[in-house]
């Protein structure tokens, strides 16, 4: 594993500052983007590189309490500034008008909706947890560096997944309602507490660890677990605005119309690469097919 940290060491914080180039870069020539956004994204790509190098990594490569701290750095906390970063919104700000489009429509696709359902995010983020740590996998990642990285990188992205899909700023379509987000959070807190409590008690785990270790680790999840869920509560009501239920149907058709949420996010997004006004004088969800026609998209909040 020492060969492989050493690796990782060298180049995880030169694909960090990559990321953060190339979002600070159109960050500065979008008009009005707000600069606690870039922060946030920043700061999550801090906490990624706080996870894999320096003390923390070398922490974790010989103690499983440093190992559970790496988790939540990389799996909980850095997801949700890079979230809160908004990237999709700063990306579809930049692109011109055919390519927002074009990725307007990908964001439209069954395959999206499928990733962008709370339980899919949900089963991917603590489905892993317990894959990790109830199975002989957890032997297998310490023993191998890249199913080490690996592992890395499906916390982190399924971190990602699950913070966007619960309080992400950035578009997500058919996003379920407040109180349905929120009801996929308590599951997910109740996944973490009940896997700490196991790990605790050292019943249905499979880590060759210390106890005093194993112990140690039970209850970084438990509180640390807590404490990131608690953060992505308060982002998902923080970033709620209430909006007016519009749900006009075509006439004879029974579909629903232009102004239906089926329509909302994607496109929103898209009109707002265009340079379209502030939401706050807008409805908040307008087809982009209405800008084509002459109407005026709404903008999302930078």
């Amino acid at each position: 594993m020492t060969a492989h940290h050493a690796h990782a060491g060298a180049v995880t914080p030169a694909l960090l500052l990559l990321a953060l180039v190339a979002y600070l870069i159109p960050a500065a020539r979008a008009a009005s983007w707000k600069g606690w956004r870039s922060a946030m994204f920043a700061a999550g790509l801090a906490l990624v590189a706080a996870a894999v190098t320096g003390p923390i990594a070398a922490w974790a490569a010989t103690d499983f309490r440093g190992h559970m701290v790496q988790h939540l750095l990389i799996g909980m906390l850095a997801p949700l500034g890079l979230v809160l970063g908004a990237p999709m919104t700063l990306l579809l700000r930049s692109l011109p008008a055919a390519h927002a489009r074009r990725l307007a429509r990908l964001l439209r696709h069954r395959a999206a909706h499928a990733f962008a359902n709370p339980v899919t995010a949900l089963v991917l983020s603590a489905g892993g947890m317990i894959v990790l740590y109830c199975t002989p996998l957890y032997r297998h990642v310490t023993t191998n560096g890249w199913l080490h990285a690996a592992v890395h990188v499906h916390f982190l992205l399924s971190g990602c997944l699950f913070a966007w899909v619960i309080a992400g700023p950035d578009p997500a379509p058919r996003r379920p309602s407040v109180v349905a987000r929120l009801v996929v959070l308590g599951v997910a807190i109740a996944a973490h507490s009940g896997l700490s409590q196991l790990m605790y008690a050292g019943i249905a785990v499979d880590l060759p660890v210390p106890e005093e270790q194993r112990l140690g680790a039970a209850e970084i999840m438990y509180y640390g677990g807590d404490l990131a869920e608690l953060l992505l509560a308060l982002a998902l009501v923080a970033g709620w605005r209430p909006r007016p239920a519009v749900r006009r149907r075509v006439a004879g058709t029974g579909r629903p119309g232009q102004d239906s949420p089926f329509f909302r996010d994607a496109d929103t997004v898209a009109a707002a690469s265009l340079g379209a006004p502030d939401q706050a004088k807008q409805p908040r969800w307008p087809s982009f097919a209405q800008s084509r026609r002459g109407g005026r998209g709404a903008g999302v909040r930078p």
